[in-house]
């Protein structure tokens, strides 16, 4: 049995000091009874207890005879119990801790429901002693003891009946909540110190407890962030419940897309920017009321109630990252580096298979701002999953549309990191081109090609965001990069990319490569815009056909970031987009959007597709059905030590 961890000896007054006058009074002298306290009409005090104690009882129970026994479970529900009360009870529970075999187990469960959290720190003292104690010498409770710790993580609902009916059903925002999960920490923590397999244990019960995703923020807030608190002292368990984690905000990103979002954001504003112009109509004479306007209520808070809680999370995940990597302001290389890991293997498991999701990817982003090395990292890891051949053909795809969007909207990235990654893309088209031009698949199509196109994509993307980066301070020296890059071959070859990219991408690529003269390519849009594309049957039946605008199903994993609370961290890091006021964009296939105060030059051309966690677009094909992958060059640009 394991040493207690607290003093273990209490005083006397510890023990009696919510008892009542009655107790001491001499049993012959009824008038003792304190201050003229109805002892027949008025229920007995919490503090008087019955039967024999824990030791005698168990010995009885032992015996067969089960009266005491069950009267010990009855005082030990009671719902009004003393502290003074519990305290006793733990002391002679801790005394015979190893007569509580699996045959007490419903008495156990009653006694790892006393309501300590909260209590006076004596109360807790010797609950906690308890605890160590049982784990120690009774390992079988090990999962009844994480449960008891892991349900209090979340606060307790709180019920107003009136008139036989409920009418709240409210998170309960006790002030003492910080201090109570504070004691649910130094329980774990305890738990662990003695059993040291606890992690295994403990891990499917965070998953088990884990709050239905459509619960109120503050639900979520609170595990969320307890979980992450685990991860700090039990740091085995980093990588899992980073995975847990990131796994139930994913669900909530995919089911609400971006335009969504915005959408239900802007009706809202638009209702209040209405509703305080009629204000001003009504009271325009009085110069004092209209001067003082108040700003509309809750101006941090999504209106979209998925959006609420899915940035409530990412505010919690975000200030893990910065703390975790930060010691006194100062970065910590090594945990830096392990939560990398940790979270990259969480990228590869979840983020890259799911479609369409729109803001859990900027955890890594937010991680790989904190040192270039990171960022670089991230961009090498990419690579290689673009450029394996054993990888299925989505998940090369979705690392391509990664790369070209981190390349893009990464203001923290050098030219040189740019240009670095430009230097591995580029080649790699070549020599794919030149592994295809003999042979007998030299045409488009999507289904066989697909890592090609979306490699071809993120390179036009990223040239469109980078391109006055690489051009100002030498535009001559840069000039002779982009002309080195040779685009007119990857642009004029049989696999015709120009054609399954998106179109806002091609129009404007086409834009600024034609005012730099480094490729004409409206030659070939005009002739792809002849040629009937894939398209679209209407599900309404008809001929009403649509034309398919976005052929390879693609998307851009850092688009613009629309929560409000966490985009504070992610606002300084972003490139926003801006219209090059020297470049007439042409268009030939699509409309183009007429909001001038858009940030993405791609909004209104790409349609919404609903998110699928797991699962791969249609419109992709099998790794089995990938064409054989081609020589790369080696990879250069991640030299420099961490």
């Amino acid at each position: 049995m394991g040493l207690p961890i607290t003093a273990g000896c209490y005083s006397a007054w510890i023990r009696t000091r919510d008892c009542s006058d009655a107790l001491a009074a001499p049993l012959g002298n009824p008038n003792a009874v304190s201050n003229g306290r109805d002892f027949m009409n008025t229920p007995p005090l919490k503090t008087v207890r019955f039967g024999g104690n824990v030791v005698a009882t168990l010995a009885k129970f032992k015996q067969g005879d089960t009266s005491d026994y069950e009267l010990l479970k009855h005082q030990l529900a009671d719902p009004d119990i003393k502290d003074a009360q519990i305290i006793n009870w733990l002391q002679e529970f801790r005394n015979c801790v190893t007569q509580l075999s699996k045959d007490h187990e419903q008495l156990i469960y009653l006694v790892l429901r006393l309501p300590w959290l909260g209590r006076s720190p004596a109360v807790v003292e010797e609950y906690l002693a308890f605890l160590s104690n049982l784990v120690s010498a009774q390992t079988v409770y090990l999962r009844a003891c994480l449960k008891m710790v892991v349900s209090n993580f979340t606060p307790k609902r709180v019920k107003i009946c009136e008139g036989g009916v409920d009418i709240s059903d409210s998170d309960d925002d006790d002030e003492n909540l910080p201090i109570n999960f504070d004691q649910c920490h130094q329980a774990l923590q305890l738990i662990a110190r003695y059993v040291p397999s606890t992690s295994r244990f403990l891990m499917p019960i965070l998953t088990e407890n884990f709050p239905f995703v459509q619960k109120s923020s503050r639900t979520l807030e609170c595990y969320v962030h307890n979980l992450l608190r685990v991860a700090v002292y039990i740091p085995s368990l980093q990588r899992h419940v980073l995975e847990l984690i990131i796994s139930r905000m994913l669900k909530l990103d995919v089911s609400a897309s971006r335009g969504e979002i915005e959408e239900v954001e802007n009706a809202v504003q638009q209702q209040e920017m209405k509703g305080e112009q009629e204000e001003e109509g009504l009271f325009d004479m009085d110069e004092d009321v209209c001067s003082v306007k108040s700003s509309p209520a809750g101006t941090n808070v999504m209106v979209h109630p998925v959006a609420e809680r899915l940035d409530t999370l990412m505010v919690v995940l975000l200030a893990f990252i910065k703390d975790m990597c930060h010691v006194n302001g100062c970065l910590d290389v090594e945990q830096t580096k392990d939560l990398y890991k940790d979270l990259v293997c969480v990228f590869d498991k979840l983020i890259l298979p799911t479609h369409a999701s729109c803001h859990v990817q900027y955890a890594l982003f937010y991680l790989c701002s904190f040192r270039l090395a990171l960022a670089e990292a991230f961009l090498e890891h990419l690579w290689r999953l673009l450029q394996s051949p054993s990888h299925p053909a989505v998940l090369r795809q979705s690392a391509a549309g990664y790369m070209g969007s981190f390349l893009a909207r990464a203001n923290f990235l050098p030219v040189a990191t740019v240009c670095a990654c430009l230097d591995l893309l580029v080649p790699w088209l070549h020599l794919y081109i030149d592994s295809q031009d003999s042979g007998s698949r030299a045409y488009c199509d999507i289904m066989l090609h697909g890592p090609f196109y979306n490699a071809c994509q993120a390179v036009f993307y990223t040239l469109i965001f980078r391109h006055r980066s690489i051009l100002e301070g030498d535009m001559k020296k840069g000039l002779a990069y982009l002309q080195g890059l040779n685009l007119e071959r990857i642009v004029m070859c049989q696999l015709n990319p120009l054609k399954v990219c998106l179109p806002a991408v091609t129009n404007m690529f086409a834009a600024i490569t034609r005012k730099y003269q480094l490729v004409f390519c409206y030659t070939i849009i005009e002739r792809n815009s002849r040629h009937v594309l894939p398209v679209v049957r209407s599900s309404v039946g008809g001929d009403c056909v649509s034309t398919n605008t976005n052929p390879l199903d693609s998307f851009f994993p850092f688009d613009p970031y629309v929560l409000k609370r966490s985009s504070k961290l992610i606002e300084p890091l972003y490139q926003v987009w801006e219209e090059p006021a020297d470049t007439e964009v042409e268009t030939f296939t699509t409309k183009r959007c007429s909001d001038a105060d858009e940030d993405d030059f791609l909004r209104g051309e790409t349609p919404e597709t609903k998110g699928v966690m797991g699962m791969t677009p249609g419109s992709y094909e099998s790794h089995l059905h990938s064409p054989s992958s081609v020589g790369s060059p080696p990879i250069a640009f991640l030299q420099r030590p961490f």
